[in-house]
């Protein structure tokens, strides 16, 4: 299951005028930590500033996310499924929070009710706000995917063996020019 963090970050630009305007943004990331989502956050966000700062990080409940192509703006669907308690036999509420991006809001209810077709148990959408979330960053295993080692470079463990068998055979040993 997914952790998702809400990150904040401020930056200054300049405006059209020349002046320092300063800008606040929000970012969704799932990652498993505090730690892991500021990581992910400076990895991330690639803005015309040379400095920004994460300002915030929380924990943002979510039970689902539902991303589609097109839609810019995110909205957040609090949705309660009913269902009967097996030992009392009363029926209980269960509230869950859903994201979805859409163009408005009756687009974010539709695509919430298609994408919910096919639940057995009864629920109503009772909730349905714009977030300031401009992106959102899922994990992706190719993140932790070591980068591969430029065609002109070499491991240091090997540029270190041959530092080695130079110092116990110097005659063998390749020239450093030629490395």
């Amino acid at each position: 299951m997914a952790s998702w963090y809400l990150g904040k970050i401020r930056y200054q630009k300049e405006d059209e005028a020349g002046r320092l305007k300063t800008i606040n943004e929000t970012y969704l990331v799932d990652a498993v930590s505090y730690t892991e989502s500021e990581a992910r956050l400076y990895k991330q966000i690639l803005t015309d500033a040379s400095d920004f700062s994460v300002t915030a990080i929380s924990r943002m409940r979510l039970a689902d996310l539902f991303s589609y192509e097109e839609g810019e703006q995110w909205f957040k669907a609090k949705v309660i499924y009913f269902s009967v308690d097996e030992k009392s036999g009363k029926e209980k509420k269960i509230v869950n929070y859903m994201l979805v991006n859409a163009e408005g809001i009756q687009q974010a209810l539709d695509r919430i009710n298609e994408s919910m077709r096919n639940f057995l148990i009864p629920y109503e959408v009772t909730d349905i706000n714009l977030t300031p979330i401009l992106d959102v960053f899922p994990y992706s295993a190719d993140e932790d995917k070591e980068p591969e080692i430029p065609a002109n470079m070499r491991p240091l463990s090997e540029v270190m063996a041959e530092r080695a068998q130079a110092e116990v055979n110097p005659e063998t040993a390749v020239p450093v020019e030629n490395a």
